[in-house]
Order: structure tokens, then sequence, then C-alpha cells
């Protein structure tokens, strides 16, 4: 049987693989969106909701601007989906806080927010770094260990999981083709001609997107690129709901639009051990107390874990086959805050056929020794 055809084939149907295929149909591209299925290391399902640029980018402002751009579209981004679905994915983008527990944590903080708004140059970057005394008139109910917080204007939060539904809902009724269930078995590439094999049949285009987090390892030298990519799981906890009491996201704890309280932010270096650890759990909802008192007094209702996606110095990979022209690659572990910048920036340049200038830093090119030299 002849595979089936069209403009473009994206492998990996969480954020950022819909996002990307939402991208690409919207600049008019018929769009395969090939997903593994809930039998893949899907990040999207464990994610914390932020869109969060105050701590991306130290030493790497390229990832700041990125960062930031994509925030930037994120209003945008969530008016279309809005409008088109019907689904309302509570974005929020208020500012965001990163709190502080004690002098040396504020002390380093404010040394990396100064380095950060010295790396931006002329771009600019904006923080205030806040004391305890005026830092509760913003937020209510602030514990006395906290003693300031790092603030910057561009940060907030939306619900992931409604993300990824208008993701897909989205580039369905606008003629996308989802196929789910479809682990990739096989594949042949040549310049601006792929084909996959997948359990769901055979597919060909002229351009391919390999956007499958962790799955990227192994498909990536399929088509002339490299994915270094490895797992970093992280846990998050889930209260009862609440009244509306936190105005703004923390770096670990904020409020859904559901009225819950998320607390998260582990980063434990496990390989694909996806079980959650009860020590780290206590450690974050310790955190969570000594910030806001006032939730120890709510039950948890939900809690698990799920792996990040992450290449050697934190940063996201961006890059088309030099082999075979019309193979990219995209990695990272920010599938939430980067969603704006893949459907808006990233998307338009798979589209014109080569990755902007502004993206080459992001190339795994800089992992090559020899390269890097």
């Amino acid at each position: 049987m002849p595979p089936r055809t069209s403009d473009a084939i994206v492998i990996g149907g969480g954020l950022v693989g819909a996002a990307i295929a939402w991208g690409l149909r919207g600049q008019g591209l018929e769009t395969v969106l090939l997903d593994e299925g809930d039998i893949a290391f899907r990040a999207s399902r464990g994610n914390f909701g932020l869109v969060w640029v105050q701590s991306k980018g130290l030493g790497a402002p390229w990832y700041q601007r990125w960062t930031r751009g994509s925030a930037g579209e994120w209003p945008a981004l969530a008016a279309d989906l809005g409008a088109r679905t019907g689904l309302d994915l509570a974005l929020q983008q208020p500012g965001g806080a990163h709190l502080c527990l004690s002098e040396p944590e504020f002390e380093d903080r404010a040394a990396r927010m100064a380095r950060m708004q010295s790396e931006a140059g002329n771009h600019g970057f904006d923080y205030r770094m806040i004391r305890a005394k005026e830092l509760r008139e913003m937020l209510p109910g602030l514990g006395p260990s906290v003693v300031g917080a790092s603030w910057t204007p561009y940060d907030g939060h939306v619900g992931p999981l409604a993300l990824l539904q208008a993701l897909h809902r989205a580039f369905t009724e606008a003629g996308g083709a989802y196929i789910p269930d479809a682990r990739v078995t096989g594949g042949t590439a040549a310049p601006n001609d792929f084909r996959v094999e997948t359990a769901a049949g055979a597919f060909a285009a002229p351009r391919i997107v390999l956007a499958a987090g962790l799955g990227n390892a192994d498909l990536a030298p399929r088509f002339g690129l490299d994915a270094p990519v490895r797992p970093q799981r992280g846990q998050i906890l889930v209260t009862e709901r609440a009244r509306t009491i936190l105005p703004m996201p923390t770096t670990t704890v904020r409020q859904t639009g559901e009225g819950t309280i998320m607390l998260g932010d582990s980063m434990e270096e496990v390989g694909f051990d996806t079980r959650q650890a009860p020590p780290v759990m206590a450690q974050i909802a310790q955190r969570a107390v000594l910030s806001f008192p006032w939730i120890a007094e709510l039950n948890i209702v939900r809690a698990w874990s799920a792996l990040r996606v992450m290449a050697p110095d934190g940063l996201p990979i961006y890059d088309q086959s030099d082999r075979y022209p019309g193979a990219f690659i995209a990695n990272c572990h920010s599938g939430v805050t980067l969603a704006g910048a893949h459907a808006r920036l990233l998307a338009p340049m798979i589209v014109q056929g080569s990755l902007d200038p502004v993206l080459a830093p992001f190339s795994a090119k800089r992992f090559d020794v020899p390269h890097a030299a």
C-alpha cells in the first residue's frame, strides 16, 4: 500500500509537536501529526503550567530572548485557540515571583537576576528584588520564613491540559490529520523526501519535524540529526480546591483556574524511573508550607511524576538536517512556556524551509567538541 502523503509530518503529539503542527496547519500546510499515545513518556501530562521567563537564560541570553518572545506571543495564541475551540486556557500573565527562604538564597537570586539583566544588553530585562514586607502585600498569607523574592512582569501560568486539548482540537478542526497509536518503527530519508513506517501505516512528506521528546534520541540519527537528551524526573502535588488566594504564580506554588494549589519543582536524575518518591514529595510540601503556612490546612488530592526532556546544558535543541534538508528537530523542557514561539515563530520558519539565525545557538552542534572548538 502506498504511503499517505502530505506537506509535512510531525512526530510527537505532546505540547511541542502539537503546537508546531497547529502552526504548520495555520500556514496552510497539509500536516500529519503522529502520536505514539499514552505509552510514551509524555512530559505534557505532567506539566506544572508556568509561562515562565525569569529563570531562563542565565549565561545564554539567546534563550532569554526566545523565552520572552514566546511569552509575548501567548496572549494571541490563547485568544486564537479559545475562539476556535471554545476552551478556556485560564491564561494569566500578572508577573511571577521566585520566593527566597533565607538571606543566602536572596543574595544568590539577586546576583543571578543582575547578571541576566547585564547579559540582556540592549534587549533589557526588567525585574525587582522585593523584601518580605512589601511582598506580603502582593501575596496574601506569605509565611515568616520568606525573606523576599525576585519578580518579573513577563511571567504567568495556564492550564496545560486545556492547552494540549485546545491544540489538538484546533489542529484537527482545521483539517489536520491526527494519527494516534502511531509509534515510528522505521523510515527513510532523502533531501525533502521522507517516509516513516508506523503501527498505523506509512506516511510520506517533503518536510518532517521530530518533536517526540525523549524519543528523539533514537529517531534523530535516521534523519541526519542529533538529540543528546536525557530524562529528568519532576514530581507535583495538588491540593483540594480553595477560594482564590494567590494573585500570581511562584516558581514552586501556583493556584489553578479551578482553585486547586499545585506544588512542585523537584529535579531528580533517576533515568526513566517514573515512580514517586515520598521523601521528595515531603520536601516539596515542606517548602510550600514554609512559603504559605495556610497550605498545611489543605488536603492533598492528587500527586504524580513525569519526565522532563533535558539536553546536557538544559537548553532547547532546534536544528535542520544538513544531510537531509527538510528534516527539523525541536526538543525542550518548557513545552508550555515555548508553545507561543513554537506555533507562531518556529512553524513559519519550517514552512519557509530554513531556521532563522536567531536559533543557531540552539543547534546540537554546540555539543560537538571539535565544532565548538
